[in-house]
């Protein structure tokens, strides 16, 4: 029989209340409070989206890569590693998806058109393709040490995209805006702005801790009903060995 600990239960739900109020206050901020922008207009609202979904990304795919090296590194090897690394891969794809689907919105009203083959948006989408080729591969039937071993290699392998794309308006000539802040003391934007950009990465955050509880929770309880699918196979096996027998 496979539980669910309480605490975990509370974890969840405490975590949860914590991302609607983060999810609300950026709704307040970002659509009431925060001002137009001087030159993008109401464009620049769906940047508080885009933005915090973007780092949130990122900051998910490189926490499926450590979790994938930790899981590689025989003395911290563990299957836990594996159900962070494929969670934190699976929330990624999703915000990945959100930061493509703002920015072509955002896109189409400052641009005109919703997709351009720009260097910072074909390697936002190379990313989404790996990673869901990352994913893909999690599915293919195997063993859940064979499983943790090859899609640890292919999380690190599709994570060097990750720092690709970051300086893809660096290294090339593209429509995409350079970063808005670069460092602390070095801020291209308006205060309130600003503030409105935080709001969203804490929101952001706190959905995906949440999101985090719930795939590691689910992953382990499919792990444990793969275990006892197979302990009662093999039981069944050896009562239909017995039976020849007699």
């Amino acid at each position: 029989m496979i539980t669910v600990t309480s605490t975990g239960t509370k974890a969840t739900r405490v975590m949860g209340i914590l991302a609607l109020i983060g999810m609300a206050w950026l709704v307040v901020f970002g659509l009431v409070l925060s001002p137009p922008d001087e030159a993008q207009g109401e464009a620049v609202r769906m940047l508080y989206i885009h933005v915090p979904t973007a780092w949130l990304a990122f900051l998910a795919f490189g926490i499926t890569a450590l979790s994938s090296a930790l899981y590689l590194f025989p003395k911290t090897r563990a299957m836990a590693w594996d159900r962070v690394a494929g969670a934190s891969a699976e929330i990624g794809v999703l915000y990945t998806g959100l930061t493509l689907v703002a920015g072509s919105i955002w896109g189409r009203i400052t641009w005109g058109v919703y997709w351009t083959w720009d260097a910072r948006l074909t390697t936002t989408a190379l990313l989404f393709v790996l990673f869901l080729g990352y994913l893909a591969l999690r599915r293919l039937p195997a063993s859940h040490e064979q499983r943790a071993r090859r899609c640890a290699m292919a999380g690190l392998i599709a994570f060097v995209d990750v720092p690709i794309t970051y300086a893809s308006v660096e290294w090339w000539r593209t429509l995409h805006q350079g970063s808005t802040v670069r460092e602390i003391g070095d801020v291209q934007i308006s205060g309130s702005m600003l503030f409105s950009l935080f709001v969203g990465v804490v929101a952001f955050t706190l959905v995906y801790l949440w999101l985090m509880l719930h795939k590691t929770r689910i992953a382990m309880m499919e792990d444990a009903l793969d275990d006892h699918g197979l302990d009662l196979a093999l039981e069944q096996r050896r009562a239909e060995a017995v039976e020849v027998d007699v």
